[in-house]
């Protein structure tokens, strides 16, 4: 009889294939919602339940509050996207522009990848070392460093490199997102238990707990800045003409270091550690003592008593270092109180830094910066303006990388930021293939990407400039190389020209902080250079077209550095 029922079926699905395929179909429709409402359970089940009992039981109502809020802002960026911009004859094929997006959404060097999966506890290449699960106080933190948060891509590693990148002795991660650095740690330990929260950006690692932080010690990066321990040499100034008033804090300490003086005004809270002989000043940079006319080092040669090969300074002139304290006199932002009518760009070419100019000017002015797109992972690092509408007024400036007439002729004054078109095609590649601080693959450089990217996107760096310049209204242009030259005089312009009073107090302490949360760090540069004659020929005419638009709006040209050698 059994026989007979299965031949009976094999002659109905062979007279009715359709129905075959129906029945396959249903078979995986029921095996995909199974799936989905497994994701749901793990979301709110006892993991997410977990979280919030923490919360609960730090007695901490602020915990409590971001546990509830991380979920009201993972469910917000599901439902919204993006607009993605490009050279305006471009038009890429949606598997493309998958490919991209999926790029996009890993912010970790090739470095971090590779680490991946791996437990961060395990990890001792040199690079980090785990070392305790930490009691964190919101009021008094452990760390007392830098800090920044991801609430949807944190991982162990991106934490460790943007803490090592910024010289900081120790990075540690909190509520599965949250990443702090510092120097030295500040607080009792905690049991291992106690951080339990999983990484938001990698399941396969723990990120600390509510008030409970996951501490590792990093092996700082020397690159950019000459350190004393986790403290950068600023150099040798002269005497200040009122030292009481300039420097605030002051003693003196047997047996001098510089150690020993980082140590002192690290623990007041001040950024400065000022030496002149035995005696060691805390304080911030101000307009009495603004570290912009630095002397000769030779003119602060004095041996610290404590250490043989140290320099203390004198009476006369002063060794300064800046410690891993925090200047918080520039950290305040929010939106206009009195919606703006009249709407300023920020526009550029993307790879020209647009980003770190809105840092500087959000930490210059206090107020937000909007955008004319919108990108989640930006908002999670604290551009908050980017969920407004670009034509909402709460915004002191909208970034743009658009360039059509009717785009530009939107807005009533433009900044209009330029950079060296070889840097800005690489900036903009890695973007475009590792994210905001990632880096694109040796695979995508050695590949067909690179030459295409730069055959389409060349031309456009020149049009981009030209657009603005002949169809922008009171347009301010500031060159990349330029502001990092030159950050305190040329902020200063651009908050003029954005109408507001200079606050020389936030201008030095936004000198403290200017490279803000999206620096990609020297850890992966290319060993090689990626352009071929064929490219530079090709950029060196667009520099040429740019260079005469510039001139022929009365405005000085494109800076030398650029021109075709």
């Amino acid at each position: 009889s059994m026989a007979k029922t299965l031949m009976k079926i094999q002659r109905y699905f062979r007279r009715k294939p359709l129905r075959f395929f129906s029945l396959i179909l249903l078979y995986f429709t029921a095996g995909s919602l199974v799936f989905l409402h497994a994701g749901f359970i793990g979301e709110s089940g006892p993991g997410g339940r977990r979280r919030r009992d923490n919360a609960v039981a730090s007695g901490n109502p602020s915990s409590l509050s971001d546990a509830r809020g991380l979920g009201i802002i993972r469910r917000g960026f599901k439902e919204r996207t993006g607009r993605r911009y490009g050279p305006p004859w471009m038009k890429q094929a949606s598997e493309e522009r998958q490919e991209v997006a999926r790029r996009a959404r890993d912010y970790t060097t090739n470095w971090n990848r590779a680490l991946k999966g791996r437990n961060g506890k395990d990890v001792d290449d040199g690079r980090a070392k785990y070392i305790g699960c930490y009691i964190d106080d919101t009021k008094r933190r452990a760390l007392r460093g830098a800090s920044f948060f991801d609430y949807k891509r944190m991982t162990v590693f991106r934490c460790q490199d943007n803490c090592a990148e910024r010289g900081y002795m120790y990075a540690g991660l909190e509520f599965g997102a949250e990443c702090y650095c510092g120097h030295k740690i500040q607080a009792p330990n905690a049991s291992e238990s106690e951080c339990n929260m999983e990484c938001k950006g990698e399941r396969s690692n723990l990120c600390g707990g509510a008030n409970r932080l996951s501490i590792y010690r990093l092996e700082l990066s020397q690159e950019s800045a000459r350190r004393y321990g986790s403290a950068i040499f600023k150099g040798c100034f002269r005497r200040p003409d009122n030292v009481t008033l300039a420097l605030p804090f002051s003693t003196v300490i047997q047996n001098m270091s510089v150690d020993k003086c980082v140590d002192t005004c690290t623990e007041r809270e001040k950024s400065l550690a000022v030496l002149s002989g035995d005696r060691c000043h805390c304080g911030y940079p101000s307009p009495l003592f603004s570290l912009h006319e630095p002397e000769n080092e030779d003119a602060c040669l004095h041996r610290c008593q404590g250490e043989e090969f140290e320099s203390c300074g004198n009476e006369e002139f002063f060794v300064v270092y800046q410690t891993q304290v925090q200047d918080k006199r520039c950290m305040d932002r929010h939106f206009l109180s009195v919606r703006a009518k009249h709407l300023v760009a920020l526009a550029s070419f993307p790879g020209a830094g647009n980003t770190w100019t809105r840092h500087l000017i959000e930490l210059a002015t206090g107020f937000y910066t909007g955008s004319y797109y919108f990108d989640g992972s930006l908002y999670n690092k604290g551009f908050k303006g980017e969920r407004d509408n670009w034509r909402s007024g709460r915004t002191i400036c909208i970034k743009t990388h658009e360039s059509g007439r009717k785009e530009i002729e939107a807005f009533d004054s433009s900044i209009l930021v330029i950079r060296n078109p070889y840097k800005a095609l690489m900036a903009e590649f890695n973007r475009k293939y590792g994210g905001h601080i990632g880096f694109a693959s040796q695979a995508h450089w050695r590949g067909k990407e690179w030459p295409e990217f730069v055959k389409n996107y060349a031309p456009w760096w020149a049009s981009h400039t030209v657009d603005w310049l002949t169809y922008g209204k009171n347009v301010h242009v500031v060159h990349f190389e330029d502001l990092k030259k030159d950050l305190f005089s040329k902020l200063k312009e651009m908050v003029q020209f954005l109408g507001l009073k200079v606050s020389e107090d936030r201008l030095l302490c936004v000198e403290g902080q200017k490279e803000g949360n999206f620096k990609r760090s020297g850890l992966r540069k290319l060993e090689y250079d990626p352009y071929t004659p064929e490219m530079r020929a090709n950029i060196d005419k667009q520099i040429i077209i740019v260079d005469a638009a510039l001139r022929k709006r009365t405005m000085s040209g494109i800076p030398e550095e650029y021109m075709p050698r």
